[in-house]
């Protein structure tokens, strides 16, 4: 029985091979640290991708932080510059804003007044600083007429502080020369009946001098753009406003 035991045993172990021995079961020493190897491999890139972000970006950071270097040193600047509240310096600069405030309010009409932007085309009807009316208008085109005996005209809105000085209802438009020679008609007689024209000035018409009107018109389409030979042109509600709120002697400002 023991010599069977060994025989066997022997035989056993002669056809004992690692290739017998199921796959799940073989360890390989090489296998082991694989995990380990990627770990330092993905390191290593990392590290290399992150170098190259700090070497791309080096010029951004370091003119970023010139920047707000720079910022910070003017800031400093403004503030060690500042006058204090205690210096002579302050008193007379408040002294100079609140007499310029005093001068500024002086000029301010207490009655109403009309002011009219010729770039925006657009006027403000005010008493004090409150708004009463404010709506469209035409000013002047700026365009240059000239005739054949070398006059010439340039169709502009004067600016400045003007006053009402004339005051029409019903107004009736005595047609100077260069109206005439715009169509390319004959030039009539001064006294001629071709001269007058009735509505063309619409209901109303205030007189600011110089042969400047503030008046209605026919051309309602053309309101809020720069077309008048000089005149400022209101539509009907605007003009029955300036009309009713501006009397003799009122300030006109344009600009």
């Amino acid at each position: 029985m023991n010599d069977n035991y060994s025989s066997t045993s022997s035989a056993n172990l002669e056809n004992f091979t690692p290739s017998n021995v199921p796959l799940k079961q073989k360890k390989s020493s090489f296998m082991t640290p694989i995990p380990y190897r990627k770990f330092v491999l993905w390191g290593i890139i990392t590290g290399m991708m992150f170098a190259l972000l700090i070497l791309f970006f080096a010029p951004l950071i370091r003119e970023s932080i010139f920047i707000i270097s720079n910022l910070i040193k003017n800031e400093n600047q403004i503030q060690n510059q500042a006058v204090p509240i205690n210096k002579p310096e302050y008193k007379t600069i408040r002294s100079s804003i609140e007499r310029l405030k005093a001068r500024y309010e002086g000029y301010i009409p207490k009655k109403p007044y009309l002011i009219v932007n010729t770039t925006d085309n657009w006027i403000y009807l005010k008493e004090d600083h409150r708004i009463i009316h404010e709506g469209p208008c035409s000013t002047g085109s700026y365009t240059l007429l000239k005739s054949r005996d070398n006059r010439h005209w340039v169709f502009k809105t004067p600016r400045g502080l003007f006053r009402v000085q004339l005051k029409l209802v019903h107004p009736v438009w005595r047609m100077p020369d260069w109206a005439f020679i715009e169509e390319g008609r004959e030039v009539p007689a001064p006294d001629s009946p071709e001269r007058f024209d009735e509505g063309a000035l619409g209901r109303y018409a205030l007189g600011i001098g110089k042969g400047y009107l503030i008046h209605g018109t026919l051309y309602k389409r053309l309101l809020g753009m720069p077309v008048t030979h000089g005149c400022v042109r209101l539509d009907d509600p605007e003009l029955i406003q300036v009309y009713t709120h501006l009397g003799y002697g009122s300030k006109v400002f344009i600009y």
